[in-house]
Parts: structure tokens; sequence; C-alpha cells
């Protein structure tokens, strides 16, 4: 179960991220709103996650998670442009999530 709620928290990471750049310096009303109830839930998560899974490696898959579809969604809806080299990147950084899995 914890592997399930640290998976969700890093997904929401990536929906706190979003929202923050969205709120403009916190100056729009529903981008901050989901700011700050993403945050509180990853964090929870988090905490709940680090109860049977090592602070190393809980902290590393939830940033890499966030990381990771942080960085798809602003390629695909942000702006950012897709390049071969960032989804190679990408997918290297889910290769490290995956592997810290599988040695935990």
């Amino acid at each position: 179960m914890s592997w399930i709620v640290l998976i969700l928290s890093g997904v929401l990471e990536a929906v706190w991220a979003t929202a923050l750049g969205r709120s403009a310096g916190f100056t729009r009303l529903w981008p901050s709103l989901v700011f700050a109830v993403a945050l509180l839930a990853s964090m929870a998560g988090l905490a709940y996650a680090m109860r049977e899974i090592s602070t190393g490696t809980a902290y590393a898959v939830w940033v890499g998670i966030g990381a990771a579809l942080t960085v798809v969604y602003a390629m695909f809806f942000g702006g950012d442009g897709f390049s071969p080299v960032k989804l190679l990147l990408i997918l290297g950084l889910v290769a490290c999530v995956i592997g810290l899995k599988l040695v935990h």
C-alpha cells in the first residue's frame, strides 16, 4: 500500500508544481488553490509512505515521478517543446525510479 500511496503522491507533486507555475506568483485564485490542496495531499502521502519505505528511496521516487510528469506535461501542454533528447532523459529518470523500487 505504501508504494501505491507514494506513486500517487508523486503524481500530485506534478500537479502542484504545474499549478504553482500557473498561479502567476499566487495572483490567480484557482491555480493557487489547486497548488495548496495538491501540495498538502502530496506531502501527506509522502509522509505516510515513509513509514514503510526508507527516506532516501521514498524521496527519490517521489521527486522522480513528479519531475518526469511535470516535464512531460510541460512538453505537451506548457509550450516547452518536445525533443528526442528530453524523452531519453525522462526515460532514464523513470528507469532509475523503477530501479530504486526493485532494489528496495
